[in-house]
Order: structure tokens, then C-alpha cells, then sequence
């Protein structure tokens, strides 16, 4: 069954920022706007009359209120026209009569393969017309070939929203690092003194979309119980059933502030403990901007911690350095990473760090190598001659802090941080 019209609405200020992924899509629609609303989020809205593609060739469509009938298991088909990049609220409203399971896939015609969910599961469970929705998915600009993938009985389908959250912000201020000479000297820190974050030095990423993952925690924004400095550190707390979601925490990046390229990045760190923990320090290109970015962009895995692998008595555990490139990464099995056995790693501070220079990545903890990644035939294998952002969370659940499921008595866990230092060589 196939419907062809959109609908859609999109407001206030809105600019345009481009992408040259190797992976990106050229294709581009016509955007027509209809006139400017009394109302202060720009959005695009995709009646059920739109979908022009289905998995089901016998859909039901009410023609009285214009609903979508879908049943069993399957998918529909729709183009969504994003003027402005960046951070979305993602609602699907529809009913059903028994509990229902949605998500969202982005870019359908993608070069890859790849399947990019962008909402994780969605669940619907009412006889009214109902919304179901997520915060943070991300978009780039240009027109996106999506699907709503559907598992239940009885369910019908009204529309999809997109609302405009946080619009992509470009990264202003980029150091390159000398990597020719004997010392090391610093050139950008933060050490977590004072009383409040440095917000000329980082932005915070919200949401609960899954983050590619999976993933269970809902990142806030400016948020004290989540985000704070307490005695010289930053503490990042991961906390259960806080704020009306499952669990609560805080994802911090240098994107839209600086952007760094070589020299050595290190942090000093005392990571949780509990099993369903995940707590990292990395790096993602600055060429970011959604799902189709990665991992063209590259990615720099300075230390990965999960709480499973952590001892409960000794708190000695794991410290993980991976790369992801489009040759090498996690989602096609064969991602170049390396391991090492550290200490009371959930008791005690230890550093962290990668030295990057034109032609390899060292890994370190506490200044002993364990990790080398030096493949640089082609873009694919090293994107790692352009800039990388720096990035601190602590995720709860997902693909790997959930692997082996969560302690169920937990209600918060910390990761905390003394420093971040990024030096280059004189």
C-alpha cells in the first residue's frame, strides 16, 4: 500500500551545515515550508497519509480519522525533509490495544549495510491515541529515508513528530599538537577546581535514544546530581529512577568548544564498580553530526571500564583502548583492541592516556604502553588526520555494561575524574 503526501512543519531560525562523510547520502528534496506558526520549536511532522512503502501489502487505513491499521511484524517506509542538523525529540503517536514495540531506522539506502536505529525501543500500550518518545536522536541535514519498524497487535499509527531540540554546533577553536621533540608540554586542561563546570570548555549531550547501544540512562543536562565538581574532581553519578526514567547520567564533550588533533590526551580516573556500569574517556571526530558519520569519522577509545569485569572485593578490573575506523570496528566483529589488568582500578585514581601522532595511537595507563594501532593505508583505516572532540560519560546498561546483566540493588554509580590534559611536544 503506498500514500505519497507529506506533511510537515518547521519554525523559527534554522541554518544549514553539510557533511562529507564518504557515507553520506547526495540526495536532496525540495523543501517546501508552510507559513510560520505561533509556536517556538521548529518540527516536522509526518502524517500516517505519508508512509509510501510497507512490509504489509494488505495495511489497514481508517478513513475516518486517517489511522494506519498495522498488526504482527514489520515495517513502513518515509522520507523526512531536515533543514536544520542536530539533536531531535523523536514522538510516535498512535493506540493499541495490547503493548506494541516501535523503533526508528535511519538512512534505509545506506552504502554500508548498516542498520541505524535512532530511537531504541519504543513501547505503546493504549486503547487512546497516545505518544511514545525519546530525546536526542540525531539528524543531519537533507532528506532522510527512514523506516518505523513495528512488533504487535492491533496497533494503529497517527504520526511521527520531530522536534528540534539542540541544533549542531560547530567547533570553533581546533589545536594541532607538535609531535617533533623530547618533552611533553601542556596545552589545554581542565582540572576541576572551583565550584561549577567550565562551559567554555564543555557542552553536554542529552538524551535517551540509546545512543547506538541500547543503552538505559537518560543524559542531562546542567544537572548537580548528575554533573558536579566536589573537592577538585568532576564526579559524573549514574542515578536509578531518577526523573521519571529508568536511570539518569551525564555525557560531556569538547564539540562546539575545541577540537583536537595529535598529542597526548589523558585523564586520571577512579571508574564504578557495580555489574551494568560503562563508563569511558574517548575521542569522535569532529565530523560528527549523526549516525552516518560513524565510523568514517574515527573513534579513539582512551579508556573503557564495565562493571561486570570489575572485582567486588578487591576492585582491581579492566582498562579497554580500542580505535574504530571503517576498516576496524566494533559492529562488524573486528575491532583492533587491546586489554590490561589495573589495580583496584574502582578504588584508586589512575591515568589514562593515548599518544597520537601522524602515523600510530599508543594507549597507556599509567605511563606503560599496552596498546598500538598503526594501520594507515587509506582513509578507511586512518581517519586519525583529522580533528577528534573529547568525550566523558558513564552509560548504564546497553550493548556491553549490560551484557551480563544489572546488580539489581544499585541505585547510583560514579565515575570521577581529577583531570583532562592534552599535551603536545617541544
Amino acid at each position: 500500500m503506498k500514500f505519497i503526501s507529506i506533511l510537515f512543519i518547521i519554525l523559527s531560525n534554522i541554518f544549514s551545515i553539510s557533511c562529507t562523510n564518504e557515507g553520506s547520502s547526495d540526495k536532496k528534496s525540495e523543501i517546501v515550508e508552510t507559513p510560520k506558526q505561533e509556536q517556538t520549536k521548529n518540527q516536522i511532522i509526518i502524517e500516517a497519509e505519508s508512509f509510501y512503502e510497507s512490509s504489509d501489502e494488505n495495511l489497514i487505513k481508517d478513513e475516518n480519522d486517517d489511522l494506519v491499521g498495522l498488526t504482527g511484524t514489520g515495517w513502513l517506509a518515509f522520507d523526512v525533509p531536515f533543514k536544520t542538523a542536530g539533536r531531535y525529540k523523536v514522538e510516535v503517536l498512535g493506540r493499541s490495544t495490547s503493548k506494541a514495540t516501535l523503533w526508528l531506522e535511519d538512512y534505509i539506502d545506506n552504502k554500508d549495510g548498516r542498520t541505524y536505529n535512532v530511537t531504541g525501543s519504543l513501547v505503546m500500550n493504549s486503547n487512546e491515541i497516545t505518544s511514545v518518545s525519546v530525546d536526542g536522536s540525531p539528524f543531519n541535514m537533507g532528506t532522510h529515508k527512514m523506516k518505523l519498524h513495528y512488533e504487535g497487535e492491533e496497533l494503529q499509527i497517527d504520526k511521527i513528530i520531530f522536534t528540534l531540540m539542540i541544533k549542531h554546533q560547530l567547533t570553533p577553536e581546533s589545536l594541532t599538537q607538535n609531535m617533533n621533540g623530547e618533552n611533553w608540554e601542556l596545552v589545554w586542561s581542565d582540572e576541576f577546581d572551583g565550584e561549577n563546570l567550565d562551559t567554555s570548555k564543555w557542552l553536554y549531550d542529552v538524551g535517551n535514544w540509546g545512543w547506538g547501544n541500547n543503552e538505559l540512562q537518560y543524559y542531562t543536562d546542567s544537572r548537580t546530581e548528575n554533573t558536579r565538581l566536589e573537592e577538585g574532581n568532576l564526579i559524573i553519578e549514574a542515578r536509578k529512577n531518577d526523573m521519571g526514567q529508568d536511570w539518569t547520567s551525564a555525557r560531556l564533550t569538547t564539540r562546539g568548544k575545541t577540537t583536537f588533533l595529535y598529542g597526548k590526551i589523558e585523564f586520571k580516573a577512579i571508574v564504578p564498580r557495580e555489574k551494568g556500569n560503562w563508563a569511558a574517556g574517548w575521542t569522535l571526530g569532529d565530523s560528527y553530526v549523526d549516525e552516518l558519520s560513524w565510523p568514517y569519522c574515527g573513534e579513539i577509545d582512551i579508556m573503557e571500564s564495565v562493571g561486570y569485569e570489575v572485582n567486588d572485593e578487591t576492585g582491581d578490573g579492566i582498562s579497554h583502548a580500542t580505535v574504530h575506523t571503517l576498516a576496524y570496528y566494533f559492529k562488524i566483529n573486528n575491532q583492533i583492541s587491546s586489554t590490561k589488568e589495573v589495580k583496584n582500578i574502582a578504588g584508586e585514581f589512575h591515568t589514562y592516556a593515548v599518544e597520537w601522532t601522524p602515523t600510530e595511537i599508543k594507549g597507556l595507563v599509567d605511563d606503560e604502553v599496552y596498546y598500538l594501532y598503526d594501520k594507515t593505508a587509506n582513509e578507511k583505516e586512518w581517519p586519525f588526520n583529522k580533528p577528534q572532540n573529547i568525550i566523558l560519560n558513564l552509560a548504564m546498561g546497553g550493548g556491553w555494561g549490560g551484557a551480563q546483566g544489572m546488580d539489581t540493588t544499585v541505585t547510583s554509580q560514579k565515575l570521577i575524574i581529577d583531570y583532562v590534559r592534552v599535551y603536545g611536544k617541544k
